[in-house]
């Protein structure tokens, strides 16, 4: 071996121990400590790895919450349990009025109730046939395709033999994964304590709905004017509760015409006695 090629492989040597050393040095003076709270914050979690939160799983969203950027009651399947834990860990005060949260599907329009303008077959998915303009004559009713159902990780959905998506609230975590995936918008999230709902969600005038569904708000104010706590009013042709108002007396649901306002007792429909 010439000695020009051993000094070549000798200047290549040294150029990588100094590199290494400058690798190892660079390291040592920029690395970022790990913060211990990532791992416990983790730890507390339900570990559904769900997205609710905002994250992708639940170890990004514990980072988040170690850095400051996701509340400490960010994670809605954890709910106040786990919120309270996290504060704990992170040293700070959640605030929160202690009310469960789980899903309502507000239609109750079903395949008995509502008229058809064309028999779906396609994708089944609703946001598939909410492209196509849905088979409905109802333009914001329930497309009873099960999207909802199949987004739920914690099997607290199912369709019923009605065509409409049904909440199981003793499994329902409230994390919010049927909201999103429902393109109508017909799903939110409210207090399991409150048992009085509008399961509408027409914006058509009440002779339009009167067409279309059976079961649909007319925007007859009729509930608003029995209702003594303000709790409910009609907007734009529809009627919505204010559910921190709302005490749960049924006057509204006694006074609807077209029950489109339930008061929940199991999956029933109740009408309540006025005094």
């Amino acid at each position: 071996m010439s000695s020009v090629v051993l000094v070549s492989l000798g200047v290549m040597a040294l150029v990588g121990i100094l590199l290494g050393a400058g690798i190892a040095l660079a390291y040592r003076k920029f690395a970022v400590a790990s913060d211990a709270r990532i791992d416990e914050v983790e730890e507390v979690l339900p570990g559904a790895n769900c997205g609710a939160c905002g994250y992708p799983g639940c170890r990004a969203f514990a980072e988040a919450v170690a850095k400051g950027e996701a509340p400490v009651n960010g994670c809605p399947v954890g709910g106040a349990s786990v919120a309270a834990k996290v504060a704990e860990i992170m040293g700070v005060e959640t605030k929160s009025d202690g009310r469960r949260l789980v899903a309502r599907v507000h239609c109750g329009g079903g395949k008995a109730e509502a008229k058809e303008t064309a028999e779906y077959v396609g994708l089944e998915d609703c946001k598939a046939a909410h492209l196509l303009g849905g088979h409905k004559a109802c333009q914001y009713g329930c497309l009873g395709l099960g999207s909802c159902v199949k987004a739920c990780q914690f099997d607290a959905m199912h369709m019923s033999p009605n065509g409409l998506p049904v909440v199981d609230k003793e499994k329902c975590t409230a994390c919010g994964l049927c909201v999103i995936a429902c393109p109508r918008d017909l799903i939110t999230l409210v207090p399991d304590d409150m048992l009085v709902h509008v399961l509408c969600r027409s914006f058509d005038t009440g002779r339009e709905v009167r067409d279309k569904c059976q079961v649909g708000c007319i925007g007859c104010k009729a509930c608003e004017r029995v209702c003594e706590d303000d709790a409910i009013h009609v907007t734009n042709f529809l009627a919505e509760i204010d559910y921190d108002k709302c005490t749960n007396c049924g006057k509204c649901v006694a006074a609807c015409p077209t029950k489109t306002i339930i008061m929940e007792e199991g999956q029933a429909r109740v009408a309540p006695a006025v005094s």
